[in-house]
Formats: C-alpha cells, sequence, structure tokens
C-alpha cells in the first residue's frame, strides 16, 4: 500500500504537473502564458515526476551497478536538433519549449533558472550567482555572474573575538556570508549578446507557475524537512512549512506570489529590479536580520557588474581522438583541477584502462586518487579571484603545461605517497599560504544545445542547501520570495597561514570567491565541432563528478547516462571517498593494501551531460537527483 506522500505526489501528476489547467479561463493566467504552456510535454513532465516519488533502496550492502540503491534509473535520450538536460523536470521543459519556439541556448537558459528558482529553491537563484560557458559556432565565451565580496567586507570577517575562524554552520547562516547576487546581472549581458526571443517571454513559464503552483518534490521536501536553520527565518518559515513547523508534504501545490511578482519586475526593466528600488533595499534588510548582521549595502548591488573571462582550454586525447576540453577559468578551480587529474591519469600505465564489470577497477582508483591529491595540492596554493591574485608563472595555462604535468605524474607511484605537495608551475616563487580545507556544497547545472549552432554549460549556484538561509520578500502579506547565497564562506575564514603568508582566497572588497562548478565543452580538435556538454553540482567534489563523466563518455565510450549513473568517487586531498553501497569490498581492501584511507559515503551529485555521438545528441541526466532532459 502506498504511503501518503506517493498518495499526494501521483494525485497532482493525475491533474497537471502545473497544477493548472492550461487551456482554462483563469484571469491571471494570460494569453501569452496558455500559449507557452499548451507547448509543454506533459507525458514527459509526468513521467519524470513519478520516476522521482518511486521510494529509493536503502539498503548499504554491495549490489550490481545497475540495481545500486539510491538511483532512480532513467532512460537516456535521444534527441536530433536541440536538448536541455536541467535538475527538474519543469525546468527542463520550460527550457525545452523556449527552444521550440525559435530561441537560443542562452533564451532557454534564462528560462530555465528561473523556474529553478522556485522549483529547486535549495540549490540556485536569483538571488546567487552563476558561471556560463557558451559557444556560438565560432568562439568559446566564460560568462561570470560570481558573487562578489561587499566593499566593506575585510580579510577578518570570518574571525571571531578571539581570531578563530567562525563555526562553519554559524558563518553560513549569518549576514556575513551573503555575497553580491550575480546570476542575474550575467544572463541579461550573454542575452544581449546571444538572445533571439525577447526578455520578457523567457519569464513566462516561472511566472506562471509561481502565479499557480507547483507540486512539492520528494527531494524539495526531504531537505526543508531535514533543515533547522531555514526555519528561523520568518519569510522562509511562512513560506515553506506549515504553522506546527513541518514542511509541506509532497505533492502539495506551493505558490509563490511574491517571486511572481519580482519577476515580473524582472521581466520588464532586467536586473535593475533587483539592484535598485524596493527589492534591494529587500536584500539587505534580509542580511541585517540575520545572526552575525552584514555588510551588503544598496550601493553593492547598484554597482555589481559581471564579467567576460576567455575561456580555459587544453588538449586531450581519450579513446585515440584528439580533443579540445573548455572550461571556467578563474575564479573557477574546476577547469584547471579536471585539467589536471584527467592529464595526469593520462600519464599514467592506467591511462586506458576499461571498465571491469561496470567498475573502475582498484588501481585505476588508486592511480586517480593520486592525481587527485596532487591537482587539490595545487587549487589550495594558488587558485583565486584571478583580479586579486596573480597567476603562477603569469598564465593559468602554465598549470596544465604538459611539461609540468610530465613532472607532476612522476610522484605518482603504485602506492600512496606520504605527501602529496603543490608544485611550482613555471618555477612559479611561492608567497602564499594554503588554504584551510573547510565544507562547500550547494549547486545545479543545466546543458543546452539548440538548432541554431550554440551550446552552453551553465553552473549556479546559492552555495549551500538554501544557501544563507534568509528569505528575501517585498511584502510580508505575500507569500514567497527567493533565497539569498551564502557564497562568501567560499572564501578562507583565515587570512593567513600558519607563517603569516597570505592565502590566496582570503576575503576581499569586491572580490569573486573561488569556485569548483566546473560547466565543461568538449570539441572535436579537427573540425571544432561541440562534441559534450556537461557539468555537476556538489561543492569540492563538482570536480570529481564532471571529471567522471567525462572520462566514462570520451574514454570508457558509455552513453552519457551510463556515464553519468557510474559510481562517485574522488579524493580531496585526504582519504578516498567512494559512493556507499556501489563498489564491492574488494575494492575498498584493494585500496587500503596501498596504503589509503577509504571513507563508503553518500555522493549526491547531479550531473547533466549532453553527447554528439553519430549526428544526433544523447542526454543524460542524474539518477541521484530529479532531473530529465527534453528537446527535439
Amino acid at each position: 500500500m502506498a504511503d501518503e506522500s506517493d498518495t499526494l505526489c501521483r494525485a497532482q501528476i493525475s491533474t497537471t504537473p502545473l497544477g493548472i489547467n492550461p487551456l482554462s479561463g483563469d484571469s491571471h493566467v494570460t494569453t501569452a502564458h496558455r500559449r507557452s504552456l499548451r507547448r509543454l510535454s506533459w507525458l514527459a513532465i509526468a513521467t519524470a515526476l513519478l520516476s522521482a516519488c518511486a521510494s529509493p533502496s536503502t539498503s548499504p550492502t554491495w549490489q550490481a551497478p545497475e540495481a545500486a540503491s539510491g538511483l532512480q534509473r532513467k532512460p537516456g535520450w535521444t534527441l536530433e536538433r536541440q536538448a536541455v538536460a536541467a535538475a527538474n523536470p519543469l525546468a527542463t521543459q520550460a527550457g525545452a519549449d523556449i527552444l521550440r519556439a525559435g530561441g537560443s541556448a542562452v533564451d532557454a537558459a534564462v528560462a530555465v533558472q528561473m523556474v529553478l528558482t522556485l522549483v529547486e529553491p535549495q540549490s540556485s537563484g536569483i538571488g546567487g550567482g552563476a558561471f556560463l560557458l557558451h559557444h556560438d559556432g565560432k568562439t568559446v565565451l566564460a560568462y561570470d555572474g560570481r558573487e562578489t565580496a561587499p566593499a566593506k567586507a575585510s580579510p577578518a570577517m570570518f574571525l571571531d573575538e578571539q581570531g578563530k575562524p567562525l563555526p562553519f554552520n554559524t558563518a553560513v547562516t549569518s549576514g556575513r556570508s551573503v555575497g553580491v547576487p550575480g546570476a542575474m546581472a550575467m544572463l541579461k549581458l550573454a542575452h544581449q549578446r546571444h538572445g533571439r526571443l525577447p526578455w520578457a517571454r523567457l519569464f513566462e513559464p516561472a511566472i506562471a507557475l509561481a502565479d499557480n503552483g507547483f507540486p512539492v518534490s520528494p527531494r524539495l521536501h526531504t531537505l526543508l524537512a531535514a533543515d533547522e536553520a531555514l526555519r528561523q527565518d520568518p519569510v522562509a518559515r511562512a513560506y515553506f512549512y506549515r504553522a506546527d513547523g513541518s514542511p509541506y508534504p509532497v505533492g502539495h501545490r506551493l505558490r509563490n506570489p511574491e517571486l511572481a511578482e519580482v519577476l515580473r519586475n524582472i521581466a520588464a526593466i532586467g536586473p535593475l529590479a533587483l539592484q535598485e528600488g524596493p527589492v534591494a533595499n529587500a536584500i539587505v534588510a534580509a542580511t541585517k536580520r540575520a545572526p552575525l548582521p552584514g555588510e551588503l549595502s544598496a550601493d553593492d548591488l547598484r554597482r555589481y557588474t559581471p564579467k567576460v573571462r576567455e575561456a580555459l582550454c587544453h588538449p586531450h586525447q581519450a579513446a585515440g581522438r584528439e580533443l579540445r576540453v573548455c572550461g571556467f577559468p578563474p575564479p573557477s578551480s574546476g577547469a584547471l583541477a579536471i585539467g589536471q587529474i584527467l592529464g595526469l591519469v593520462a600519464r599514467t600505465p592506467q591511462a586506458t584502462a576499461p571498465l571491469v564489470d561496470g567498475l573502475p577497477s582498484p588501481e585505476w582508483l588508486h592511480r586517480y586518487a593520486e592525481a587527485s591529491r596532487l591537482a587539490f595540492a595545487d587549487r589550495a596554493l594558488y587558485v583565486a579571484d584571478p583580479d586579486f591574485v596573480p597567476a603562477p608563472a603569469g598564465d593559468w595555462h602554465s598549470l596544465l603545461d604538459p611539461a609540468y604535468l610530465d613532472e607532476r605524474a612522476r610522484l605518482i607511484g603504485p602506492q600512496r605517497a606520504p605527501d602529496a605537495p603543490a608544485g611550482q608551475p613555471g618555477g612559479a616563487k611561492v608567497a602564499l599560504g594554503a588554504m584551510p580545507k573547510q565544507p562547500e556544497y550547494g549547486t545545479s547545472h543545466i546543458s543546452i544545445v539548440d538548432a541554431h549552432g550554440n551550446a552552453l554549460a551553465m553552473t549556479t549556484t546559492i552555495e549551500a542547501g538554501f544557501g544563507s538561509r534568509r528569505m528575501v520578500s517585498t511584502n510580508p502579506a505575500r507569500p514567497g520570495g527567493f533565497l539569498l547565497n551564502n557564497e562568501l564562506t567560499d572564501f578562507s575564514f583565515t587570512p593567513t597561514d600558519a607563517q603569516g603568508r597570505p592565502i590566496a582566497n582570503r576575503v576581499e572588497p569586491g572580490k569573486r570567491p573561488r569556485s569548483s562548478m566546473s560547466p565543461t565543452l568538449v570539441f572535436d580538435a579537427k573540425s571544432g565541432d561541440v562534441l559534450m556538454s556537461a557539468g555537476s553540482p556538489g561543492g569540492a567534489f563538482i570536480i570529481h563528478y564532471t571529471a567522471k563523466t567525462l572520462h566514462g563518455a570520451l574514454q570508457w565510450g558509455l552513453t552519457p547516462q551510463a556515464a553519468v549513473d557510474l559510481p562517485n568517487f574522488g579524493s580531496l586531498g585526504g582519504p578516498v571517498q567512494l559512493e556507499k553501497g556501489r563498489f564491492p569490498p574488494a575494492t575498498v581492501q584493494a585500496l587500503q593494501a596501498r596504503g589509503h584511507t577509504v571513507q563508503e559515503v553518500e555522493l549526491t551529485s547531479g550531473a547533466q551531460a549532453l553527447l554528439r555521438r553519430d549526428g544526433r545528441w544523447l542526454g543524460g541526466a542524474d539518477p541521484r537527483r530529479e532531473g530529465i532532459v527534453a528537446g527535439d
């Protein structure tokens, strides 16, 4: 017999996924909205939501990969012309609708992000930031919408009165954690350059959903139930929880009229709606009502400017094919770390080792872990906002130089090395201290290709689950709003190391915190054709989730769905972490025999991937989350 949550979820799906009749005469649904909603694929959404409602197995014992615990089986998708892969079915379908209306990949990304702000508030939204990697058929550009530190921020802002780092969770839920949101300004800039449909058209799906409601998903319900800090914010509590403090059940139709109004204003006048006026004032007020109020000001919001950077591209060979892998440059560490890891593994005897019974072999995992430790050592020492910290040897490519990778690869042996020190690319003299480890979470990823020859990978975030737990509202009588990021906790809490050397990723006014977000585009090196778009949420493990997906599809020849499905693994410099319940005991024992400490933990990636193969686009959506792929 189905439990209450399952019954509610299926009851909601049995009407329409949006909880409304798109052909009805509801006065608050415009004619334009009805035209938009008619084009949505109700069957695809309903199928995905039913899959999301299924109860996953929780057995911790070893099982074959195809029956492993915690996964929602997904079919993989094949599209001819255009495709969207995103973390929620409603967001994916909104993007596909925009593509079918003649929109570009950027147009679709704007629509997807607006819907994700509503239906996946724990991960991303207009109160956060994003990195967008875009290819227009000729050029790859990196659009930087990363949040910035307020003008009054200081290197010691995350230290207590005794000069010690604040407890991480204390910092996250404080007003000090909130950076200047940058996602909307960046998307507007990208739309000005690459959009095809009117800006306002892109907001119609999210506004209709916010006005009319969407069904609370199993993942959102579970996360709301587990989060005590979110309940402490009065605006968030009034929106997400019932009077007794319990979250609304799965399938409950959740409306957000406050967000609908904000989105109408952004649709009308652009990001200025967030940077000046009532919403800007409400953003500042939300940071002041938090414990340990922050320094964010109205001037910080007005002065925010997105940046356009040169993509970080490097050659890579997989399965005998010459490729060009492009990722996001600093302040992201993702492209550098992924390039180093895959480049170092390619220089080991296990470079082309195949899967064994559908899994990476222990020897391959050992080499991958050692490569990871070396890459993360360089990451901790060198990578930060390039407007504040210069690249080693004056060029970030120095960390990917073949001669440097040859030198680093010689440190990888048959056993775990006692140390994994940072290197000196180009003979760089080190005057910085390494950043201490601290948690990273959150985020969502979107991959899109359109019929006009454009492709993008966009990773978007409010950092932790539900960000700073500060919800912005301009009208207490109107339920809802949007959540603010806690992106500044991606900075190092300590500004110097034990020797007094400055840490590259220390807090400074106007600085962008270092990120692990890894939106990635892969090209055929000879033809220049786009082959793949990929990325994932998951804090620092984003790097491993994305690297696994790339290696699985490009080296092991898997479909993107099969590559995403593979069990997760990696190291952040210390123990080897393996996805719980996904590897046999023999693999754990073999790694331990090579000197590794092994931890079996939940590694809940949320990867999305699109791969061009035999003239078609193959799609993959992470079975650990609720996303789907849609297109034509």
